[in-house]
């Protein structure tokens, strides 16, 4: 019979020497763990799409959360983030195991010297504005890229250069990437610098996505690697006291998926003004004037080229109001464009608190056509209000209502014939991130 003193001694020698054998790998690296935890409650009755009369709204609650690890060893950083993104409910309760658990990132940072590094992995490209490249951290599954990035940054110079080559999986033969709306491969130049009170960036990706035609029987008949470019002044902000004005501006080239040739721009200029209320500077109101203006494609082209600019990567909820009508998920991509008119008025009758209000009014850029009469550019108007308090450093709450006037326009364009009289949108979201400076989320303060 053994002794159950020996059977707790030997625990206690297989943890000494189980820390003996880990002691020298804790001696040289360090490991962080952190994370996040965002819930957020939608009613939806026009979100993204018009809401046809007697159509039943939408209603649910989801959520993210995020564990992030990080391994250093010297001066090489090995990053990991998990996310688990599910709605409430759509598993069962005694359920054995699911799909909703996934990587987000997974790279490592290796340093050349001490301004170049190279960062090889999936990895969040979040940039400038976040109109074209952004990581869509109002999605709760965000967006991340298979990629690898050599890195020079010194004081406020920052060279990026990076590449990204797809495929859908390891085989022994062939090259056909099939995922949607993926590019096969890309690559970027992105420089950005400070002079004063000037901030600029210059952006260069070159897209290439896989274009495949089958037959009727699905066997690939003819297949394509077509890229388009774009190149521009991703951002140019101006600062001086109180008043910013800031602008960015891209022209797109190249072919999109039907081999069309590509001649698309997208710019965009604001000015702001913070007003300060009191001397501790706790209450503020800041004002702001935009425009933003994408180019689309008129209804009745006949020319072998398109028009319309597509911001393929971006964090574009925050941009062209927080219904998503478009640009988002699709919507109004190869289109007749967008003029959008902005202005927004944002109030911090605290530190821990703001109150934002904004008022878009959107047009075409293109000719709109019912068969061959042409209708009104106007698109119709929207209304955000938004709204957020900071318990603390790691945990907010932030709420908001929208609400979208639509045009008989805008209903062409989407296909709703007879929509509800009253199309609107809100929310409330709790949300706890200790290792982020960024309280709130999705909203433009």
């Amino acid at each position: 019979m053994k002794s159950p003193f020996l059977k707790i001694n030997m625990k206690k020698w297989s943890f000494i020497f189980f820390s003996c054998l880990l002691l020298p790998a804790f001696s040289f690296a360090q490991f962080t763990i952190g994370g996040q935890y965002i819930t957020r409650g939608e009613y939806r009755h026009g979100y993204g799409k018009l809401l046809s009369e007697g159509a039943d709204p939408a209603a649910f609650i989801s959520h993210r959360l995020r564990l992030q690890g990080t391994y250093q060893w010297e001066k090489i950083s090995l990053y990991a983030s998990i996310q688990d993104i599910r709605t409430w409910g759509n598993t069962g309760q005694a359920k054995l195991t699911d799909n909703l658990l996934s990587i987000h990132e997974a790279w490592v940072l290796l340093p050349i010297n001490e301004f170049w590094s190279v960062q090889i992995g999936r990895q969040e490209l979040n940039y400038d504005n976040v109109r074209f490249l952004g990581n869509l951290d109002w999605v709760l599954q965000a967006r991340a890229h298979d990629f690898a990035r050599v890195r020079y940054e010194k004081n406020n110079l920052k060279l990026h250069l990076g590449a990204g080559y797809n495929q859908g999986g390891e085989s022994l033969s062939g090259n056909t990437f099939t995922l949607a709306d993926q590019y096969k491969t890309a690559q970027m130049i992105r420089l950005e610098n400070k002079h004063g009170g000037l901030d600029y960036s210059l952006l260069f990706w070159n897209n290439g996505r896989q274009f495949i035609k089958r037959d009727s029987l699905n066997q690939i008949t003819e297949k394509d690697t077509r890229f388009t470019q774009t190149l521009g002044i991703s951002n140019l902000t101006y600062k001086k006291g109180n008043a910013q004005v800031s602008g960015f501006g891209y022209y797109q080239t190249g072919k999109d998926l039907s081999a069309r040739k590509v001649n698309a721009y997208d710019a965009g200029l604001q000015i702001s003004y913070q007003f300060m209320l009191n001397e501790t500077h706790t209450h503020r109101l800041k004002a702001m004037l935009g425009y933003e203006i994408l180019s689309g494609t008129d209804q009745l082209n006949t020319l072998p080229e398109s028009h319309s600019f597509e911001p393929m990567y971006g964090t574009n909820h925050i941009h062209n109001g927080y219904m998503d009508y478009f640009y988002v998920g699709g919507r109004h991509v190869n289109s007749v464009g967008l003029h959008d008119v902005f202005a927004r008025l944002t109030f911090h009758p605290a530190t821990k608190m703001f109150l934002n209000l904004s008022y878009h009014s959107f047009a075409a850029d293109a000719a709109i056509f019912n068969e061959s009469m042409e209708m009104k550019k106007s698109l119709g108007s929207e209304i955000d209000f938004t709204t957020g308090y900071a318990f603390n450093k790691a945990l907010s709450l932030q709420a908001g209502y929208s609400q979208m006037f639509a045009t008989a326009s805008l209903e062409y364009l989407q296909g709703v014939t007879h929509p509800a009289p009253v199309q609107n949108w809100m929310y409330l979201m709790l949300i706890f991130r200790p290792d982020s400076d960024k309280k709130y989320i999705g909203v433009v303060l």
